[in-house]
């Protein structure tokens, strides 16, 4: 979640890069027809046409790998465009960062394009894999079957033994990270991110960086507004990071924010009755029977899918990874029933989707980056004895994942590589409206972050807009009201009013 580069700081991030830009910002792209992703963006096949026969192009655009030394080596960054359908009145590109950090945009564009197809009456659609990404100089920590072992880890130790097992994998995970990677983990933070965004307007032509981020997304953007904000024209901000929470407040906030989607989960169940495959007539009566579950498997797993067996630590992933959406839930109830009766094989996907595997035992590069990017923004680096009295606040906040939650304030207190900030400014004098959209039943990033962000960012430059529903994110959570409101802010320039309510 955030982030430093070596000999780069936030006072001079202006005019450390202006000079390169100059030099870069007249750089030509070659736009050609996309390939199918890789394995570190996940694998799969090249990007369909959309309605109207537009197809997909790809190019690569070069970028400083540190821009602290603009006259150093460079490296290319994968960018894939859709162009406008009505040229005559387009307004520019529109510049998408779906989360992550880690998540690669070359390949979720086209799968999510059709919930901007309307966005593309007037804007070119574009999207990246951001510098450790996808194809962006991918980092590359373990190789498949060495992740299949990390990630089916006891994750929540209980004795001094397994206290020493997770410490050992972590430092086996970091070692690997800086053997594959070491040159570039100091350079894949948020600044450099939006130093490259920047460069990539100038690129593409645009006055303006007109853009739509979404969860990590929402933190790159007000690092960017930060940084530049006279550059800034339209943008939106959906599942909204807060930029005022240090990296153990970020935890605790999922932790909060996930027992809250459970909770919902729980209640809908209950209220089918007999139909709801889970036992328990009441929502904590269920939360119960989870967590019964979970402390079964990890005492013995049981049964994933061929010669994988669903631990404890798979199935809290999997859980998390079905209350991303409330479209997921009826996979969730399965899933937990069917792993009742012995068989773990849902579960085990739905954890493999959180972690980046796919069908063939491949994993793209999504939580190496992720792991890259957060612990090179973030400061903080815990002890061993510093997390464990950490815990008890962890587990109250949540039965089902806190714990989870809590060991992982460890994940980097073994970098190779000091992390940048407390907390990410994004303060932003003079840009112009950002629309900050906050969904009061998010999971991974809880609605107190959109007013955060919204305050931090500045008077009458955070618009909020408040969305009662489900899910991660708003724009894409089915209420016409978010669309029809981001959809005449983005095509014609009009700001919600602020404290907007939709549900």
């Amino acid at each position: 979640m955030i982030l430093v580069t070596a000999g780069c700081s936030h006072g001079d991030a202006d005019s450390g890069g202006e000079e390169r830009d100059r030099d870069l910002g007249a750089q030509t792209l070659d736009w050609q027809p996309c390939p199918a992703p890789s394995e570190a963006e996940g694998g799969g096949t090249a990007p369909s046409p959309l309605p109207g026969g537009t197809k997909w192009e790809c190019s690569f655009m070069e970028v400083p790998r540190d821009y602290a030394q603009p006259d150093g080596d460079t490296i290319e960054l994968a960018l894939i465009r859709a162009k406008a359908r009505d040229q005559a009145r387009r307004i520019g590109s529109l510049i998408f960062n779906f989360g992550g950090p880690g998540g690669s945009g070359v390949s979720t564009l086209p799968a999510a394009a059709g919930d901007f197809e309307k966005l593309r009456a007037r804007y070119d659609l574009v999207s990246f894999d951001p510098r450790g990404v996808g194809r962006s100089q991918p980092v590359e920590c373990l190789g498949d079957r060495e992740l299949d072992t990390y990630y089916a880890q006891d994750a929540t130790p209980d004795t001094p033994a397994e206290e020493k097992a997770y410490t050992d994998n972590l430092r086996t995970y970091d070692s690997g990270c800086e053997k594959n990677s070491g040159v570039d983990l100091p350079h894949v933070g948020t600044v450099n991110a939006a130093r490259d965004m920047d460069l990539m307007r100038q690129v593409l032509g645009d006055d303006k960086l007109h853009y739509f981020g979404i969860s990590y997304g929402t933190e790159l953007g007000g690092v960017y507004a930060h940084l530049f904000p006279k550059n800034v024209g339209r943008a939106v901000f959906d599942a909204v990071v807060d930029p005022t929470s240090s990296y153990e407040e970020g935890s605790l906030g999922q932790a909060r924010g996930f027992q809250l989607a459970l909770t919902n989960f729980a209640k809908d169940c209950v209220a089918r009755g007999d139909a709801c495959q889970l036992p328990g007539s009441t929502p904590e009566e269920i939360q119960d029977f989870i967590i019964d579950l979970q402390n079964r498997l990890e005492k013995k797993p049981i049964r994933g899918m061929g010669d994988r067996m669903l631990t404890q630590t798979q199935a809290t992933n999997g859980i998390a990874q079905a209350l991303y959406s409330k479209e997921y839930w009826p996979l969730l109830e399965q899933g937990l029933d069917e792993a009742d009766g012995g068989n773990g094989a849902l579960l085990l996907a739905l954890s493999d989707a959180l972690n980046g595997r796919n069908r063939e035992g491949q994993y793209s590069n999504l939580q190496a980056a992720n792991a890259a990017v957060n612990c090179v923004d973030f400061k903080e680096r815990f002890t061993l004895e510093q997390t464990k009295a950490q815990l008890p606040e962890f587990r109250k906040t949540s039965p089902v994942f806190g714990d989870y939650l809590g060991w992982g304030l460890l994940s980097c207190s073994q970098w190779p590589v000091a992390g940048e900030w407390e907390t990410p400014d994004v303060s932003a004098p003079g840009a112009a409206p950002i629309v900050v959209i906050g969904n009061t039943g998010d999971p991974a990033t809880p609605y107190a972050g959109a007013k955060a962000m919204a305050e931090e960012l500045g008077k009458g430059v955070g618009i909020e807009l408040t969305y009662e529903g489900e899910g991660h994110g708003a724009y894409n959570g089915g209420s016409t009201c978010v669309q029809g409101a981001v959809d005449q802010y983005l095509l014609e320039g009009k700001v919600p009013a602020a404290g907007t309510v939709c549900r």
